[in-house]
């Protein structure tokens, strides 16, 4: 692409921004839990809506809590959990209850021998890849995917549209991203599995946020993992390499909830929300939190009200 209120929502725009890519909390615990030695669980009667560890995921989590506020739901936030390494098994284990995903790499996540992808096709894979409990609702038009995300001066330089024509020169080149992205079938596992890419070196950063983007600048690195609505992107005139061997399948936003809370009322709000999102809608509010520094729960709240959702 938070308990709800201005300190906690400062605190997870600073740490997305500022570049906490770990996802734990300051005591060394675990981030579910705010320090102690377990997670606890969602209270049966409440929502619990947590995030990734970049500041859309942040965004679309406080659009999911406000829209199901407006239907009467009890709703709280945990943002900034980390990666979906993380907030999956939260969702698994009861930790927390709702997740903004991205259809095609939550189907490689639960399907190791995923195919599809195309929007639907990723979509209808997606969701006879899910476990019993999980189950995503329906999935809006927004998509962000990853991306591999070049400076112009590198693209000129070596004449790059594409990733495939990263091959001659990846040797020479280092690839930045989140740490996860090392060991990710769509990180550096895949881009030399599908197109045969061996970087000089991996250098791990952040989630789509200001470290990866300052190093891409800096020339610290010459190729970096970016999402593709990141802002920071046409901002500096960065160029997103094409994926002519699909290694991105579509990403489509979509909510991932536990069954067991998935009522009518839930499901209805949240469907509403996916019915409003597109890709330029969904870049523009990104744009808002990351570039004009909005607090993103008022962003969210304009977005909900201008769509008569909250």
């Amino acid at each position: 692409m938070k308990t709800t209120t201005t300190g906690a929502v400062a605190l997870a725009l600073a740490s997305a921004l500022a570049l906490s890519a770990c996802g734990s909390d300051s005591s060394g615990g675990d981030p579910l839990s705010g320090g102690g030695d377990s997670a606890s669980k969602a209270p049966s009667d409440t929502i619990v809506v947590g995030s990734a560890n970049f500041p859309e995921s942040e965004l679309i989590m406080d659009i999911y809590a406000g829209a199901l506020k407006a239907k009467g739901v009890k709703v709280s936030t945990k943002p900034n959990i980390g990666s979906r390494e993380t907030y999956i098994p939260a969702l698994q284990d009861g930790s927390i209850d709702l997740v903004p995903e991205y259809t095609g790499v939550l189907d490689q996540y639960f399907n190791k021998s995923a195919k599809a992808t195309t929007s639907d096709e990723v979509y209808t894979e997606l969701k006879s890849s899910l476990p019993s409990t999980l189950e995503v609702l329906d999935k809006s038009a927004a998509e962000d995917k990853d991306g591999v995300v070049v400076s112009s001066d590198t693209a000129s330089k070596y004449n790059l549209k594409s990733i495939a024509d990263l091959a001659p020169v990846a040797k020479d080149l280092v690839l930045g991203g989140p740490p996860e992205w090392k060991t990710r079938e769509t990180g550096v596992p895949g881009l030399k599995k599908v197109y045969g890419l061996e970087f000089k070196e991996f250098k791990s950063l952040d989630a789509g946020g200001p470290l990866t983007v300052n190093a891409l600048k800096n020339g610290q690195i010459q190729a970096a993992n970016l999402f593709t609505t990141d802002p920071n992107i046409p901002a500096n005139n960065f160029v997103v390499l094409e994926d002519p061997k699909s290694l991105f399948a579509a990403q489509n936003v979509v909510p991932l909830i536990t069954k067991s809370k998935s009522s009518d009322t839930v499901s209805s709000a949240l469907n509403a929300v996916s019915a409003k999102l597109d890709t330029t809608t969904l870049a523009s509010l990104v744009k808002e939190v990351v570039i004009d520094k909005k607090d993103a729960s008022a962003v969210a709240q304009e977005f909900l009200s201008k769509n008569s959702l909250g």
